[in-house]
């Protein structure tokens, strides 16, 4: 029986969260049975042509009002502006049903923000493109928001995060209708890993200046940049801020959203990362510009937070570097 996928697009909405999927699903159909291939239908908000955010022009199959009344698999796509649009009731109203009637619903990137106004992700398990997890957090609370993982499933709800991401989930998908060994052909076909290892703080930076550059909390935040191999005790960043160590952890972890130690461990791995991805520098010289204690510190630590060890994240993630 052919499987039925329904992708929602909009206005603005990012092409890779669009074709990525549809790539997946129409390179497995060469590895599948006629009774068993997808079919993949693109809903529109709107009828007519659809220009994307990097510009280019697209037309849906049909608009989300013609839609048929459940399909094995509906998927939200994505987009920068996502996050302040709410596209009203009707549309609304039609997502949570259609949703509700398939076997199985989902989002691609930022494309949460559609299911989340639909009333769809109450108390569910979710991710979402790293820089809209706090914005997606606010928009619905009760959503159990992991904002680390490449995708996330809760039983048939399937949330991936930022636009590549959405080829994870699909080859997911794929996997779990179908096999890993159809994924496996679909992944060597388009020349992607079939599961990356590790999640989203492979490639989001840790430190955003959310801070008033004359701040306490700023001027620590600098200091820790320009002071890595140092110790960066509390003692020490609290004199740097000129509090006491006590009101000192409990400002900066309100302003900062994370104690000192996190941010420091977060700066020296971000830091960490820009020279696995552009030296060819010793992973026990990183460790130490960095701070680590040595190069077995430094692989603990990121296995822990980055979910992969550093001659990992070089291996997959670096810039081509001379031989």
């Amino acid at each position: 029986m052919t499987q039925t996928v329904a992708l929602i697009v909009f206005p603005g909405v990012q092409a890779l969260d669009v074709t990525g999927p549809m790539d997946v699903f129409a390179e497995a159909n060469a590895f599948l049975a006629p009774q068993m291939r997808y079919e993949v239908e693109v809903l529109g908000l709107h009828t007519g042509l659809l220009t994307c955010s990097n510009g280019l022009v697209i037309q849906a199959h049909r608009h989300f009002s013609q839609a048929s009344p459940s399909y094995d698999l509906v998927l939200c796509a994505g987009g920068p502006t996502l996050p302040t649009k709410d596209f009203g009731p009707a549309f609304n109203t039609w997502l949570h049903s259609i949703c509700r009637h398939s076997r199985r619903f989902g989002s691609i990137c930022n494309g949460a923000f559609l299911l989340a106004r639909a009333g769809l992700l109450e108390g569910r398990r979710v991710t979402t493109h790293w820089s809209d997890a706090a914005a997606l957090a606010s928009l619905c609370p009760s959503a159990q928001l992991d904002a680390d993982r490449l995708f996330v499933q809760d039983d048939n709800l399937y949330t991936s995060a930022g636009v590549t991401a959405g080829i994870d989930l699909s080859l997911y998908l794929l996997s779990q209708d179908n096999g890993p060994h159809v994924a496996l052909n679909v992944a060597k076909r388009l020349v992607v890993f079939t599961q990356r290892s590790g999640g989203q703080s492979q490639f989001s930076p840790f430190l955003t200046n959310a801070n008033e550059a004359g701040s306490p909390v700023a001027k620590v935040q600098q200091h820790v940049l320009a002071n890595l191999r140092a110790d960066l005790s509390i003692n020490e960043l609290a004199e740097a801020a000129m509090m006491s160590p006590r009101n000192f952890s409990r400002v900066f972890a309100r302003e900062a959203g994370v104690t000192p130690a996190q941010f420091v461990e977060g700066a020296r791995v971000d830091a960490a990362r820009v020279r696995l991805e552009s030296t060819s520098m010793a992973l026990k010289t990183v460790a130490y510009e960095c701070g680590f204690r040595d190069a077995h510190h430094m692989r603990s630590v990121f296995m822990r937070r980055v979910g992969v060890s550093p001659q990992q994240f070089r291996m997959h993630f670096s810039a081509m570097l001379p031989a």
